[in-house]
């Protein structure tokens, strides 16, 4: 179903110029900025410390976001989204709740190496990305191969990618390539909410709406090692 635009969408993202700290595309050609652009970030300048730097890719409407910042001040947090009209909503919550330790890039997850230095990122999340269960689109899928090197490169060494998501098929796929591309696999379950990783886990508003459903919830955190 097509998204509405938001009234006066970008008069309310210029409200929130100071957490939008990139938008839109180098180039038309995904490829070409990936490779020639770069504008990188001195995470030091931008959040005024040097704390570590953890990003979700697919932020939707905030949620995750917005608690798990607050319950973690000495932590920086990136978020990701490619649809202005969602992004907005992420960043309006975000401002009214007074947050201090989040930024907003408005991209394609293909271009972050334009914008991201090379192992700065202790920790990636992935709440609920779009399965994309027909054959043709796995290489869009946000654990694909072509993203899976991209994250690798901006990872710390012993940085890792925490993964949610309610389809089992994608949840299968995701292992088979971590596995693939060196990644060694923890905390992984089935059934998140009756495992013993419930305490600490922040329920977003996708997760809520499945698990009400009666629908398991699979996770698992993939760890770079080298």
């Amino acid at each position: 179903m097509r998204m509405h635009r938001k009234r006066n969408l970008e008069g309310r993202l210029a409200a929130c110029s100071d957490l939008l700290i990139a938008r839109g595309r180098p180039f038309l050609n995904l490829k070409r900025a990936a490779e020639e652009y770069r504008a990188l970030f001195d995470f030091a300048e931008l959040f005024q410390n040097d704390h570590p730097v953890h990003l979700e890719i697919g932020c939707g409407y905030g949620g995750f976001l917005a608690e798990i910042a607050k319950r973690n001040p000495d932590i920086n947090f990136l978020a990701v989204e490619v649809c202005s009209n969602v992004i907005l909503a992420a960043m309006e919550r975000v401002k009214e709740a007074g947050l201090k330790n989040v930024r907003f890039l408005n991209i394609p997850a293909e271009i972050l190496s334009c914008y991201l230095p090379e192992k700065s990122v202790a920790r990636i999340y992935l709440n609920f990305s779009t399965p994309l269960p027909r054959s043709g689109y796995a290489k869009q899928r946000l654990t694909a191969p072509r993203f899976l090197e991209i994250y690798k490169k901006l990872l710390q060494t012993g940085g890792e990618i925490r993964q949610k998501t309610d389809s089992e098929p994608f949840f299968d796929f995701s292992l088979e390539q971590y596995l693939a591309h060196g990644l060694r696999l923890e905390r992984l379950t089935r059934d998140l909410h009756a495992s013993e990783y419930a305490s600490d886990n922040i329920i977003t508003e996708y997760e809520k709406n499945f698990s009400e459903k009666g629908m398991p919830i699979f996770s698992v955190t993939a760890v770079l090692s080298v």
